[in-house]
């Protein structure tokens, strides 16, 4: 069974080692490679995975560019405009997300609240479409601000959500009962935060998808702020494990992905 990650650039990625734990402790034979694909291969690299692969994940930047490359998408894929799992039936490649569900697998497991709760998304890329969509779905009320304003428009405009401009901002974070940020702001810079310092919910939850580092400044304030944190883990760990159990038909050892993902987190962190 060959698996692997496609993105660019994907040297760093967790999902080879977190993915071949679980195939370890499933008892399955097989291996999962990261894929370093530059956009200009998206589509070569898509034929070898139709001719050779069992299915692939998809990262930054692929999400949407391979959507027209895909023979089916799922409802949910379909809905967000983003793929994040490519299962190969035959010579067919057909994409989910993961994303979404994996998202609040990671809540449920932190025991955060969202249904019928005020949420706020910082960003407006893949993943933000994702969570946007997968928390409307359980019955919270989503809200988007993203710096350059028609990119959430057009986000809100195609689930139905409301956009938050930039002098509705503070009052918006303010009111929130989560708060989640899914740019990148504090993956490069672990000293820099996607909001101004001191602006945080009253007393919402704060969660950050970003996992390396696995305590961004974002969540340190919001810790001295008495809040509840969650950082990306769990999400990156359950979208996996449903990526997994797409391929395989075999759920996996949700734990065994934790531990391996947190070993090389260590590793990466060492001096």
């Amino acid at each position: 069974m060959k698996l692997g990650l496609i993105g660019f650039p994907v040297e760093h990625s967790l999902s080879p080692c977190m993915q071949e734990a679980a195939l370890k402790a499933a008892g399955l034979e097989g291996s999962y490679r990261a894929l370093e694909t530059p956009p200009p291969f998206l589509r070569a690299r898509l034929l070898e995975i139709r001719r050779d692969y069992t299915g692939v994940n998809v990262t930054i930047p692929h999400k949407e560019s391979v959507l027209p490359h895909l023979d089916e998408l799922s409802p949910e894929a379909r809905a967000i405009g983003a793929v994040n799992t490519i299962v190969r039936d035959q010579h067919r490649l057909i994409g989910y997300n993961t994303d979404a569900p994996g998202f609040i697998s990671g809540l449920d497991e932190a025991g955060i609240s969202y249904r019928n709760k005020k949420a706020l998304l910082l960003g407006a890329g893949g993943a933000a479409r994702a969570i946007a969509y997968a928390l409307k779905e359980e019955g919270a009320h989503v809200a988007v601000y993203n710096r350059t304003q028609g990119r959430a428009q057009a986000l809100c405009d195609a689930l139905g959500l409301h956009v938050v401009s930039e002098p509705l901002l503070e009052a918006a974070v303010r009111s929130c009962d989560l708060l989640i940020n899914t740019t990148s702001v504090g993956l490069q810079d672990p000293l820099s935060s996607p909001l101004p310092e001191g602006l945080l919910p009253r007393e919402g939850a704060v969660v950050d998808i970003i996992y390396n580092p696995p305590l961004t400044r974002l969540m340190q304030e919001a810790q001295k702020a008495g809040l509840p944190t969650l950082g990306g883990l769990p999400m990156l760990v359950w979208q996996g494990a449903l990526a997994f159990e797409l391929w395989t038909g075999v759920k996996a050892d949700v734990q065994v992905m934790y531990e391996a993902a947190r070993a090389r987190l260590g590793e990466a962190l060492q001096p």
